[in-house]
């Protein structure tokens, strides 16, 4: 029996198959395949569904420090127990060093890899299209990180 994300993937190319319109939101996928059959909407984990919230809000809370600078006040470390991967959440001013030095290299870890499979993608396409000019992904970003601090700086002096 194929998995749950497996079935959710087969979806796109039944919807592609029955010549539904793309680029499409899931949205619009997922009311197709409601419509179809093929999907029903799940019950909702109240708890869960609040958890994720809290979650969210806290990838979202920024403070600035006394040099101006915004910053992440929440940090995650995932664990994984089980089979089951938690996120356990610290605030970063009260935060152990270990918590907030593990949290920095997984997500450091998470760039890389978005970094790698975002070249593989392109690679594959450009070499699948060759008719068209090749797509150039530039993974050095020191530049753009320079650019974002002048940016950053001239907002503060302007202020």
């Amino acid at each position: 029996m194929a998995t749950y994300i497996v079935q959710l993937q087969r979806i796109w190319r039944d919807y592609e198959v029955a010549g539904m319109p793309t680029p499409a939101t899931a949205r619009e996928v997922a009311a197709w395949a409601v419509s179809k059959g093929l999907l029903q909407p799940r019950e909702h984990d109240p708890l869960g569904d609040l958890a994720e919230d809290l979650a969210r809000a806290w990838r979202e809370e920024y403070r600035v420090d006394d040099k101006g600078r915004r910053y992440r006040a929440k940090h995650a470390v995932r664990i994984t127990t089980g089979g089951v991967q938690y996120a356990f959440w610290a605030d970063s001013d009260t935060a152990p060093y270990s918590h907030i030095q593990k949290a920095m290299g997984q997500r450091r870890q998470q760039i890389v890899a978005d970094c790698y499979q975002l070249k593989v993608d392109a690679d594959c396409y450009n070499d699948a299209h060759r008719d068209n000019p090749p797509i150039q992904i530039v993974l050095d970003f020191t530049q753009d990180v320079a650019e974002l601090q002048a940016l950053e700086k001239k907002d503060d002096e302007a202020a």
